[in-house]
């Protein structure tokens, strides 16, 4: 190469890694991958996944019975499960639950089909994307508990607009969440955090079960410890656990999805 001459700039899909044999359609490993999958994920994703993947229906509403091979008696659903420690331990302690988890990163999802098979669990179905439309199809008031622990807190002002938690997404849980269903959510940002109690605290659905500092300091005892959790107490960032319930229909005094000014900032 010529003195002085840079090198070409690579384009960006020639940069973007081969896709992992079994990726799930929809996946694009450039932005949801990381490390490559070990021959054994891929195996998981190409044997496993499509037995226990969810179809989100374009048209018209998903049923819940439908998804798995046996009678359920409630539906639960973890948005972003990350590794999927969390989702397969409440599989696995909660056989009469139906467990649906929603996670777009492809190393999650091959890492929570690794516990679906070594723990044999019949009563879990994944995602592999965004949870958007599932909630948009799934009939109101089926869900039971909802799940959103360690979502991504996008610190930088601009990327706001990205938060899992907005009004438009607290609009479907609402609609999706039965009535006095359960809203687990936790975060270690105390940005997100001022965010998150602000919306919820907004929200006409939803009322906060805190009544102590306890309550939202310690962790529940059905709530395991995840690794991400560890790490984050390692570096000195302290984990705070919000529980919301979906208050019954026809008791919020303003109507369904609106939303009223104010509450907490910190």
């Amino acid at each position: 190469m010529p003195a002085g001459r840079k090198p070409a700039r690579k384009r960006r899909d020639e940069a973007r890694p081969a896709p992992e044999e079994g990726a799930p359609r929809g996946l694009t490993t450039g932005r949801r991958q990381g490390r490559p999958l070990r021959p054994g994920r891929r195996r998981l994703l190409a044997d496993l996944l499509p037995r226990v993947r969810i179809e989100v229906p374009e048209e018209g509403v998903l049923d819940p019975a439908s998804l798995f091979d046996r009678p359920v008696d409630a539906l639960w659903l973890e948005i972003g499960f990350g590794s999927g420690e969390h989702l397969a331990w409440q599989a696995a302690q909660n056989p009469g639950v139906g467990m649906i988890g929603a996670e777009m990163f492809l190393n999650g999802v091959a890492a929570a089909l690794s516990e679906i098979e070594a723990r044999g669990l019949d009563n879990l179905r994944i995602l592999p994307d965004d949870a958007q439309p599932l909630l948009a199809a799934l009939p109101p008031a089926s869900l039971h508990r909802v799940f959103i622990l360690f979502p991504d807190p996008w610190p930088k002002a601009r990327h706001h607009k990205r938060r899992l938690i907005q009004p438009a997404t607290l609009d479907r849980l609402a609609a999706a969440m039965a009535d006095d269903a359960e809203l687990r959510l936790a975060t270690d940002d105390p940005g997100y955090l001022v965010w998150i109690l602000r919306h919820l605290q907004a929200h006409r659905a939803f009322t906060w079960t805190a009544r102590r500092a306890d309550d939202w300091r310690r962790r529940p005892a059905d709530w395991p410890e995840t690794r991400y959790e560890a790490k984050a107490r390692a570096a000195g960032r302290t984990p705070v656990y919000l529980l919301y319930r979906r208050r019954p229909r026809g008791k919020t005094s303003e109507g369904e999805g609106e939303r009223a000014g104010g509450g907490p900032t910190a």
